[in-house]
């Protein structure tokens, strides 16, 4: 999962979904990424989840500025390139809170504090946990589509 702001969730959109970046202190992270995983945003502000991709590509590095850091400044240099899959905007997309009764990688945080399990930029999600998102993600694209 990448947590994005709005504005970083736009810049993905710009590139037409084909590239993700993360932040430099997630090399790790990106290092277990390779073809054939999935990948959900989260987008902050709106606490929503916007959109499904596929991962098609190893991790590989790129200092291109496209994404920006609120605070210290990083250029997100860990990129993997990506297929969409659905996408909402970010407004209309499905409200996190419906989602997190049944999300297994928020319950070490008591339940008044879910928000803290989507802060940072990456999280690894149980795949059943991504499973949920990307059937809700495609339902809510299928409502908006009709």
């Amino acid at each position: 999962m990448i947590v994005s702001s709005p504005e970083n969730f736009a810049r993905t959109k710009r590139l037409r979904f084909a590239q993700q970046g993360m932040k430099s202190r997630h090399k790790r992270k990106a290092e277990r990424m390779g073809p054939g995983d999935g990948l959900c945003w989260y987008v902050t502000g709106v606490q929503s989840f916007a959109g499904t991709a596929t991962i098609t590509s190893p991790f590989f590095e790129s200092h291109r500025k496209i994404w920006v850091s609120d605070g210290a400044p990083d250029d997100y240099p860990w990129r993997v390139r990506i297929k969409k899959e659905k996408v909402v905007a970010p407004e209309t997309g499905v409200p996190a809170a419906s989602l997190v009764p049944q999300l297994r990688f928020v319950r070490k945080w008591p339940k008044a504090s879910w928000r803290l399990a989507f802060q940072g930029n990456v999280h690894e999600l149980p795949a059943a946990d991504f499973a949920l998102i990307a059937r809700a993600v495609a339902e809510r694209a299928r409502s908006r589509a009709a």
